[in-house]
């Protein structure tokens, strides 16, 4: 067995390098061209249609309902502020949506998850969309959490079992509908940005998660993983987080951000990162895999870290 192990060491990695060098180029060509099929063929029309989106109150998620409102959708709209969704959902009733109702919920309880779902379809008789966008963060070093690695546990019962809660129930609904899912991850899937590890985890995981779900539904249900990079959000207002986000590169608005989702969801692609040029960073992170870590150890652990102390 040793010796096999041995055989494709040698043999398999230096034969996959090149097969990759030649396929890549053709696959490249052949997404490009998908891409300008895609864009000529007609785009699903939302108008009509049920969209359910969590974190609803703010961010990516308020501009979310507001471009789905412009496409004539009917919201569900949920997120713990009751106050904050009765705006958004003003908003959105003004800007084209035929029917909307908020429902406060926490995604983190799965009664609660439940619960808008089952409202959702008590109300509206359906569901179309859902979009799992809830989420939090928390910036720290891992060694500053000390003994409180119990404040961590919201960061995944929000981010990751905020989005299978609200998924599991939704399914069966979706399936009738042949409907689809938007699952909000981050380009901090890939990115592992210090100080974000445990936010970094929640994301890679809800990728992971998707990903695997996607194989299993196949066409039954379509998938949309966006992965948005630099946005400006409530999420990016925090002091460190704008050192992170917003000083270091240009960030997008939640309005643009919010307008390419919908559209990628419409067309029907299976991932979005936005802005597009964000993902440039993982090829960096491949082919120089040492010194992007050690640039981010520079910029974002050794420099900031007592003005990161002092405000955290």
């Amino acid at each position: 067995m040793d010796l096999i192990h041995d055989l494709l060491n040698l043999t398999l990695i230096p034969s996959t390098f090149l097969a990759l060098l030649l396929l890549v180029p053709p696959i490249y060509v052949f997404k490009f061209l998908s891409s300008l099929f895609k864009s000529c063929k007609p785009h699903e029309s939302v108008a009509g249609k049920v969209v359910l989106i969590t974190g609803a109150s703010s961010g990516i998620g308020e501009e979310l309902a507001y471009e789905y409102a412009r496409r004539g959708a009917c919201l569900a709209l949920v997120a713990r502020r009751e106050d904050r969704l009765r705006s958004v959902l003003y908003n959105a009733l003004q800007l084209g949506s035929p029917d909307a109702i908020i429902i406060p919920a926490d995604v983190s309880n799965i009664q609660d998850s439940q619960r808008f779902v089952d409202q959702t379809i008590n109300h509206f008789g359906q569901l179309d969309h859902l979009v799992n966008n809830a989420g939090i963060n928390q910036a720290r070093l891992f060694e500053e959490f000390s003994e409180k690695l119990s404040d961590l546990a919201p960061i995944m019962d929000v981010n990751f079992w905020g989005s299978v809660y609200a998924t599991h129930f939704a399914v069966p609904h979706l399936r009738k509908s042949r409907g689809k899912i938007v699952v909000i991850s981050s380009v901090a899937a890939w990115l592992t940005t210090p100080r974000l590890s445990f936010y970094n985890a929640s994301k890679a995981a809800i990728v992971t998660f998707f990903e695997t779900l996607r194989a299993e539904l196949r066409a039954d249900i379509g998938i949309t993983i966006v992965t948005p990079g630099a946005i400006k959000s409530k999420m990016t207002a925090d002091e460190f987080l704008s050192q992170i986000h917003v000083k270091s590169v240009l960030a997008e608005s939640a309005e643009r951000c919010a307008k390419a989702i919908v559209k990628s969801t419409c067309t029907g692609d299976m991932y979005l990162t936005e802005p597009s040029w964000t993902r440039t960073n993982v090829w960096f992170k491949w082919f120089f895999a040492g010194a992007f870590e050690w640039c981010f150890h520079l910029l974002l652990v050794k420099n900031p870290a007592k003005a990161a102390k002092r405000n955290l």
